[in-house]
């Protein structure tokens, strides 16, 4: 709004925490560091997680296929699953089809990891959204994947 449509006056300036993108972002990183200190007894960070999670849904079956879901670049997935890997909680394995391209699976300590992991997640998450209450925490899931649908990213 220029100044001649507000009547003369400058229109005021937004408090930072009306600002969606802040609201946005320090919901994240309060809650990744929440979830991040759960975990911290199974070794594992939310963001490793993350990608355990794209993998044993299946969603993701290659390093360049769970990079691009979790939208990390390769340089970074890279890191993330030589950890896993070093750790035992991964396998790499060439594709058959394409001996270039690496797929990804869980091994079985992977696997029970990830449940146990998974588990405290859950909790966590419960916990960082307990004050809106069940209804209103799943409406507000349901409220970002809408919004996620629709946004041009």
């Amino acid at each position: 709004m220029s100044k001649e449509e507000s009547g003369g006056q400058t229109p005021p300036v937004r408090r930072h925490d009306d600002v969606l993108g802040y609201l946005l972002k320090h919901a994240y990183l309060a809650s990744e560091e929440q979830t991040d200190a759960a975990l911290a007894e199974l070794q594992v960070t939310s963001r490793e997680l993350g990608a355990l999670r794209v993998i044993a849904s299946g969603e993701a079956s290659s390093q360049q296929e769970v990079a691009a879901v979790l939208g990390v670049d390769r340089t970074s997935m890279v890191a993330l699953l030589d950890r896993l890997e070093d750790t035992g909680i991964v396998a790499r394995h060439p594709a058959p089809q394409d001996r270039r391209r690496n797929l990804i699976e869980l091994t079985p300590a992977g696997r029970e990891l990830f449940d146990r992991a998974e588990q405290v997640a859950v909790a966590s998450e419960r916990e960082f959204v307990a004050a809106l209450g069940a209804r209103r925490a799943s409406e507000l899931r349901q409220a970002l994947r809408d919004v996620l649908s629709t946004a041009s990213v």
